[in-house]
C-alpha cells in the first residue's frame, strides 16, 4: 500500500499549474536551506552537503526553465547564478551567515511570486464572475 502522504504530494506536483510549481520548488529550496543551516550547526557534513546540494539543484532548475523573451527572466538569471554561486560556497565554507543571505534574498523571490499567483487567481476569478453575469 503506497503511503498516502507521498499520494498526495505526488498528486499536488501533477496537477499543479507552472505558477504552483514554481512555488514549490521556491518553498523546497528554502527547507533545504534551512536544513543545511542545521546540519552545519550540528556538525553533520554530511547532511549539510546532500540538502545544499538539493538547493543547488532546484536552483539549477529554476534557471533552465526560465523564458528568456521575458524580462522578469533576464532580470532573475544573474540573480539565480549568484544564489547558486553562493549556495556552492557556502558548502565549501560551512557558511550559516551566506546560508541566511541567499535565505532571505530567496524568501523576498518566493513571497513576490506567491502574492503575483494570489493577485492572478483574484483576476480570473473576477474574469468567470464578469462572464457568467454576461
Amino acid at each position: 500500500m503506497a503511503n498516502p502522504y507521498q499520494a498526495y504530494q505526488q498528486n499536488s506536483v501533477t496537477t499543479a499549474s507552472p505558477g504552483e510549481l514554481t512555488l514549490m520548488l521556491y518553498n523546497g529550496c528554502l527547507k533545504f536551506i534551512k536544513q543545511g543551516k542545521a546540519a552545519i550547526m550540528s556538525k553533520n557534513i554530511q547532511d549539510k552537503n546532500t540538502n545544499l546540494q538539493k538547493a543547488q539543484k532546484i536552483i539549477m532548475e529554476l534557471m533552465t526553465t526560465l523564458n528568456m523573451d521575458i524580462e522578469l527572466s533576464k532580470q532573475l538569471l544573474p540573480l539565480y547564478d549568484y544564489i547558486n554561486r553562493r549556495l556552492i560556497e557556502a558548502n565549501i565554507k560551512q557558511s550559516v551567515e551566506m546560508l541566511d543571505e541567499v535565505e532571505e534574498m530567496l524568501s523576498g523571490i518566493r513571497d513576490s511570486w506567491k502574492q503575483a499567483l494570489q493577485i492572478t487567481r483574484q483576476n480570473n476569478n473576477t474574469q468567470k464572475q464578469a462572464v457568467g453575469r454576461v
